[in-house]
């Protein structure tokens, strides 16, 4: 038990690296995401070292995408979603994203075929970074899994106030952010459900290969998104908004990827 604590620890420490996170240099936004690539860091000298962010720029199998274009395929590895209560969540403000690390001791998780993502964190976008087309969500919910050699695993899951239906666990998650960037709330004595922010059908599944979408981009990330939103209200996604607003990254090309859609 020491030894799966001790895991979750270390990849948790990594995860405040990937995705939504503050990272000390150099400094970024949604806003000048255009320039991320190019944007130096101070304290090094050489090449590529200057340019930590490069890939946001230069890779060729970016996130997020259009996942309109999916073909019909069979899911070769099976998705089983196995998430659980966490008694301890930590309610992070990232100064990206309004984000939920989860306890150590949590043991959530993402099967992919036979091996297992740990869930680390989760965290929020507004509006939606993938499409369906023409299609923007309000929000997208990344429930992000790193494994101990470092793969990377990200669930999307759409949020839509189109039913102005409220989902009590998404207003906890509301209720406790913080709103000062870089700053954590770990003890609101709240319990929290990952599941219960997943669609009631999760029957059908877009996956392909992609990257982080905040700095560093990095690729090598596979991402699976249910098409189906879960529904929110329209207040609570003002609520999320007054939080962080358009902290999205916008649609990358696919550079002769394919978007699968999967019925499992």
């Amino acid at each position: 038990m020491k030894k799966i604590n001790m895991n979750h620890r270390v990849l948790g420490l990594a995860a405040l690296f990937f995705s939504t996170t503050l990272l000390a240099s150099p400094e970024w936004n949604h806003h000048g995401q255009a320039t991320w690539g190019a944007l130096d860091d101070s304290s090094q000298t050489t090449v590529p070292l200057m340019y930590p962010y490069a890939e946001c720029s230069i890779g060729s199998h970016q996130s997020p995408v259009d996942l309109s274009t999916a073909q019909r395929e069979s899911l070769a590895n099976p998705l089983k979603i196995e998430y659980r209560h966490d008694t301890t969540p930590d309610f992070f403000n990232s100064g990206h994203a309004a984000q939920v690390n989860l306890s150590s001791e949590n043991l959530s998780r993402l099967m992919i075929g036979n091996e297992a993502y740990p869930l680390i964190q989760f965290h929020f976008h507004t509006p939606s970074e993938h499409v369906l087309g023409s299609k923007t969500f309000p929000a997208e919910l990344h429930f992000v899994h790193i494994r101990a050699d470092g793969k990377i695993a990200v669930l999307g899951i759409f949020l839509d106030d189109h039913a102005d239906i409220a989902n009590p666990e998404f207003q906890k998650v509301l209720d406790n952010m913080p709103t000062t960037p870089a700053t954590h709330d770990q003890n609101s004595g709240i319990q929290l459900n990952p599941s219960l922010l997943l669609p009631a059908h999760k029957r059908h599944l877009l996956s392909y290969a992609g990257s982080l979408t905040t700095p560093p981009c990095s690729e090598g990330v596979n991402w699976y998104v249910l098409p189906e939103p879960v529904s929110v209200t329209k207040s609570q996604i003002s609520q999320l908004q007054s939080i962080y607003y358009e902290n999205h990254r916008l649609p990358q090309a696919l550079n002769g990827r394919s978007v699968m859609i999967h019925s499992h």
